[in-house]
């Protein structure tokens, strides 16, 4: 069994990839039936930092795999969620050869549910190992659990490398 997901990514600039500083890293991704998602680089990486970039996206996957996959044990152990916000962090760090790449990402999700108490540890991690998101990339994905109204996080992730 698989499934798939298709999409296109499109980008056009004139005169082109003239040389590294000229052209437009902005760019739209469209999938049959969904809004238009405007995307460029990291502003570090000569992007706008208006729109969407990869690495953003690929921080949002993890945290909206989690959710879904909590929200889903959650549901089969009996737990009422009534809201979850989660103020994800992703550290992208240089590499030996001069490359990129993510270090890791943390998760703050902050559950809060309606009747009896919950074993959220329990239910964190079960989502945990179910989020294919999670267990498809090559670098820790952590989950630092808080209850509403307790560690406050940045409203904004720290800049990009």
């Amino acid at each position: 069994m698989a499934h798939e997901y298709r999409l296109t990514v499109s980008w056009s600039d004139d005169p082109g990839t003239v040389d590294y500083r000229s052209y437009t890293r902005n760019h739209t991704v469209t999938a049959a039936g969904k809004p238009t998602l405007d995307g460029s680089a990291d502003r570090a990486f000569r992007g706008d930092a208006s729109r969407w970039n990869p690495e953003d996206l690929l921080v949002a996957a993890l945290s909206e795999c989690h959710l879904l996959s909590f929200l889903h044990v959650a549901a089969e152990a009996g737990v009422v969620v009534t809201a979850y916000t989660d103020r994800a962090v992703g550290r992208m760090t240089r590499d030996d050869d001069g490359g990129w790449s993510f270090e890791q990402v943390v998760l703050h999700p902050e559950v809060t549910t309606t009747g009896p108490p919950a074993d959220l540890d329990t239910l964190h991690h079960a989502a945990h190992e179910a989020c294919f998101i999670a267990r498809s990339v090559a670098f820790p994905v952590t989950i630092e659990a808080g209850p509403p109204g307790g560690a406050q996080y940045p409203e904004d992730p720290p800049a990009s490398p």
